[in-house]
Parts: C-alpha cells; structure tokens; sequence
C-alpha cells in the first residue's frame, strides 16, 4: 500500500480543492442564454440587461421597486375555507397549497399593499405566477375585494398587476364565482371615482383576462406579455390554421386597440406615477422632492455655540 497516494495526496487534494459555486449566483436568460449575476438581475427588476427579456418577478421584489423607498405596508385579506370541495388528482387540494406555499414564502397567490409612489398614496395587488401558477381561487377574489375596499376608505387609486394561468380548478365553480365578485369590486372603484390601473405581465389568460385585468381605467402591458382567454396552442387546433407572428403578445394587442400602452419594467414606475397623478388631477411629480418642513421646525442656533461677542477677537 502505497500510503503518499492514497492517504496523503487524497488529503492535500480535499483541503486545497476549489470550493463549489453555489448555482443561484448566476441565473441563464432563458431568451439569449447569457449567464447573468443574480445581484445585477435583481437590481435591473429581473430584466435581461443583454436582450431585455422580461422575466418572472414576485409581488414583493416587484413592490420593493415600486413604492417610495421599496416601503409598504400590507392590507389583511379574509382568508377562505380550505378545500371547500375536497378535490384530490394526483396530490390533495392542502397538499398543493403546502408545496406552494413553501416554495413561494407566502400565503397565497395575491399580495395587497399600501403605500406611496412619487410621493403619491396608492392601493397596489400583484398576483404571483409562482404560487400555483398564479391562479384565480376564493383568496384572489377576497383580495381584489380587500384592496377595493381600503382604496374607497383611503380614497387612493388601485394599482393591479395580473400574472395567471386563469381559474384554480382545485375550487371548481367557487373559483369562477370570482369573476362576477371582482367585477362587482372594479364597479366600487368606478362609482367612488377612484382610477384602477392595470398592469397585465407574462402570462395573463382565462378567466383573469375575462374580468378584472380587462376592466381598467388604464391598460398597460409588459414587453412581448402573453394575454389571452384561450391560448394559441388550442386556437391553432381548434381552427386548424396557423396564426400570426406574435399572435396575443402584448405588441400585437396594442397595435388592434386592446392596450394603452406597452412599457418596460424598468420605466413601468414612473409611467404609473404620470398616470395616476394625472387621473387624480394631482400636478406632475417632481423628481427628487422632498418632504416638506414641519411648521416651527425652523432651524434652531446650535446650544453649544457661543454667541458672537463671546467669540476670541483675532
């Protein structure tokens, strides 16, 4: 046995080896394939800075973004019955619900937030497509209901960004009921005469795209988003011909008058701050503004200075 081959340099090999990379510090652009730092990712709101591809982001990332400062506070939405039709497929209804739940870090498919954006209070809700592919069950519903509610309280605009692949069939018609539920919200908005602003992401289908996220005052949309009631695969089988290049991308709906406007993650807050100030009759943001001094917080003489006559003459 050769104890300097295997015993000493077995030993000299696992100190001195180069440590392992963690794979989350790098993430692959799944339009161009450039490998791209996950900071840099992160600070350019998971848009590709090589292609501009537009990339999935979380309500909160996208929040962090969005209000003054990246603060907000949460509005408590009225939690549902669990598994009110018992449905099982391959895993039980909890089961999905568990899974999600720990791979998203959060509670359910819809995040509702106060806060500010250019010094402008505001109602925001953001769906997640992580968490169950963002889909529209009895939570949703009662969220876009509770952000309703506290934009008529607060008198503040509702900012809504859609990410869905439509309704939760876990919760079969109860799931579908939202639809005439979220319209009903939308109309307590319009009656108040209060803006509701829609943001549609990648991917905005079915039932999602049938009631709140086409109701707005305002529609805009994210570069090459995908929105649609039913999607081009099934179209394509059901007519059996082939559709256009960028058949219900979001480009091609604004070009056939089904969008205001198509903006860039990255210019999406300050667009948001234009529009709203400008349906609340409020003057146009200023840049870099400030908070405006209190009354008689005037500037006091430093205590520890000494008055001019008792200064040393030169």
């Amino acid at each position: 046995m050769n104890w300097i081959t295997n015993y000493v340099r077995p030993r000299i090999n696992s100190i001195f080896s180069r440590r392992e990379v963690p794979e989350n510090l790098w993430h692959k652009c799944d339009e161009c394939g450039t490998m791209l730092f996950h900071r840099e990712l992160a600070d350019n709101q998971n848009v590709c800075t090589q292609c501009g591809h537009h990339m999935l982001i979380t309500p909160r990332e996208r929040f962090k973004h969005l209000f003054d400062g990246g603060i907000f506070t949460e509005v408590a939405v009225p939690a549902p019955k669990e598994d009110p039709l018992h449905f099982r497929d391959q895993k039980k209804y909890p089961d999905r619900m568990k899974a999600a739940q720990k791979k998203t870090g959060e509670k359910e498919a819809m995040l509702v937030a106060t806060g500010e954006i250019g010094r402008t209070p505001i109602v925001a809700a953001a769906q997640d497509f992580s968490f169950m592919g963002g889909s529209m069950g009895m939570y949703v519903g009662n969220a876009i209901i509770a952000a309703a509610q506290e934009a008529v309280k607060l008198k503040r605009p509702l900012i809504l960004f859609s990410a869905a692949g439509g309704a939760r069939m876990q919760e079969g018609i109860l799931s579908l009921m939202q639809m005439p539920r979220t319209t009903v919200a939308v109309q307590m908005l319009k009656e108040a005469g209060l803006p509701y602003i829609v943001v549609l992401t990648h991917p905005t289908t079915g039932g999602v795209t049938a009631s709140y996220a086409m109701l707005g005052d305002v529609h805009i949309a994210e570069p090459n988003a995908l929105i649609c009631f039913a999607g081009p695969r099934v179209i394509e089988q059901t007519i059996r011909e082939k559709l256009p290049e960028g058949f219900q991308r979001a480009e091609y709906l604004l070009d056939h008058g089904m969008l205001d406007r198509v903006t860039k993650r990255t210019e999406l807050r300050d667009e948001l701050i234009t529009i709203t100030r400008m349906l609340m009759g409020l003057p146009p943001a200023v840049k870099g503004d400030l908070p405006a001094p209190k009354e008689g917080a005037a500037e006091q003489p430093d205590a520890q200075a000494k008055p001019a006559e008792d200064q040393p003459k030169e």
